[in-house]
């Protein structure tokens, strides 16, 4: 058995790979492992977002919480962000979201909070791995008064949508805004949020069937936004993903700005207020080389981590820091919130479009992107770490960087939640890059099998 955690919690196919057996020792574990210091009886705060295997997982995994005697609060389909910001809100010790993120809808994820609305350590990760590797032994289960209980408060969503008003009180009337919301966990809260303060919005993609979570929709299929922006003359578009933390936006002309371009419009617009921590930015090793560019030329630091909005988060808390993210969208603005949220990272945005009165295509020209290609390769589960380890594959990762070096830069990793190696080549020449980052993807594909 190989690590259960990657980047984002335990993923893998509903049913198959996230069974209900796992999920019921995940929420063994996880709930005896976050609350065994406590003197009182622990309480888990729990959501999803609209996959048709949420509520399966989720009755499987609070199952498992109550065995060990804790009580579970269930808060039915409900962004990832809120539930980091319901757990400490409510005081209570972890919360836990069952989503596969941006992932297709046979998949699904559980990732857990902390009682401070931080997402785990590795160490606690070992920790629940082991035990359920030992099959909870030594550990005694409760009965009768012991056993936990559930409480269902599916209304606990509009405790966000108050406090995402009151956070950023910006007042958009007057902007027309069409907001993709992925058929996900978001299709309620963004809507409401943005229509209390004035937008006038146009929503696509808030008909969750269970079943059309991500299909050709959100942060990760962007076509329709960036068309419906341009038909419908709007200042902005927003694409959010399946469970809402992660957000990419699409300017008046119909162009794509990405989690780059967003922090640094935010930042630039932060630090000349004297709001940017440090002066400086917390970026992953996959950031467009113009960012740090733009950083130099504006007086902004940039600090870059592995890949992982977790491994942005640990640098900005150990560094004090408090804006960092990752260019998939994924924007963590540490004052508000203890995680990425996509929703609070629009209305930062549109905070900074209210207050300089600027189009989103003129904000976002403060930084060049230079060509970059990203190019998966889909590999086994089991094997995606291990691509380095064929000597044709090595060899041509060698001639790749020896070719681009001074020119541009080559960097391949394994996925941290999918079965896929990403190829990403930066460079000055786009069809370049798209040619060698395709050839070597097509032969990571053929050997990895």
């Amino acid at each position: 058995m190989g690590r259960l955690f990657g980047t984002d919690g335990v993923r893998g196919i509903a049913g198959s790979e996230l069974t209900i057996e796992l999920a019921t020792k995940l929420g063994q574990a996880g709930a005896y492992v976050l609350t065994k210091e406590t003197a009182h009886k622990a309480t888990l705060i729990v959501g999803c977002d609209t996959r048709i295997s949420g509520g399966m997982l989720a009755n499987a995994l609070m199952a498992g919480i109550c065995s060990v005697g804790a009580n579970a609060i269930y808060a039915g389909v409900i962004p990832t962000p809120a539930v980091a910001y319901l757990t400490r809100k409510h005081k209570v010790d972890a919360g836990v979201v069952i989503s596969a993120s941006h992932n297709p809808m046979e998949f699904n994820g559980i990732k857990f909070f902390n009682g401070q609305g931080y997402k785990l350590s590795d160490e606690l990760e070992d920790e629940i791995e082991e035990l359920i590797r030992r099959d909870m032994k030594d550990v005694a289960l409760p009965i009768g008064f012991g056993v936990g209980k559930i409480d269902y408060r599916f209304r606990l969503k509009d405790e966000y949508v108050e406090f995402m008003k009151k956070t950023v009180p910006v007042d958009l009337s007057g902007l027309k805004i069409v907001a993709d919301c992925a058929e996900g966990a978001s299709y309620e809260t963004s809507v409401r949020t943005l229509r209390e303060l004035g937008a006038d919005l146009i929503p696509i993609h808030i008909d969750p069937d269970g079943t059309n979570i991500n299909a050709n929709c959100g942060s990760t299929h962007m076509e329709e936004l960036k068309a419906r922006v341009v038909y419908e003359k709007a200042d902005i578009g927003l694409a959010f993903d399946g469970d809402a933390d992660r957000m990419l936006a699409v300017d008046e002309n119909g162009e794509m700005v990405d989690g780059d371009e967003i922090m640094a419009i935010c930042g630039n617009y932060m630090k000349d207020r004297g709001r940017l921590k440090k002066d400086t930015i917390v970026v992953t090793v996959m950031t467009n080389l113009g960012f740090s560019i733009m950083g130099e030329k504006n007086g902004i630091h940039v600090e870059k981590t592995k890949v992982g909005d977790r491994y942005v988060l640990e640098n900005m808390r150990e560094n004090g820091y408090n804006l960092g993210g990752e260019q998939s969208g994924h924007i963590i603005f540490l004052d508000d919130n203890t995680t990425g949220d996509g929703l609070l990272s629009a209305l930062r945005l549109l905070d900074v479009m209210v207050q300089t009165k600027k189009k989103l295509s003129e904000l976002k020209s403060v930084m060049t992107v230079l060509p970059q290609s990203l190019v998966n390769a889909r590999v086994p589960n089991h094997k995606k770490e291990h691509y380095m380890e064929y000597q044709e594959i090595a060899d041509a990762i060698r001639t790749l960087e020896d070719k681009f070096h001074g020119e541009g830069r080559v960097l391949i990793r394994p996925s941290g939640t999918e079965p896929l190696v990403r190829v990403m080549i930066e460079g000055k020449d786009q069809a370049l890059i798209e040619k060698e980052a395709k050839k070597l993807a097509a032969l990571i594909e053929e050997i990895v099998l």
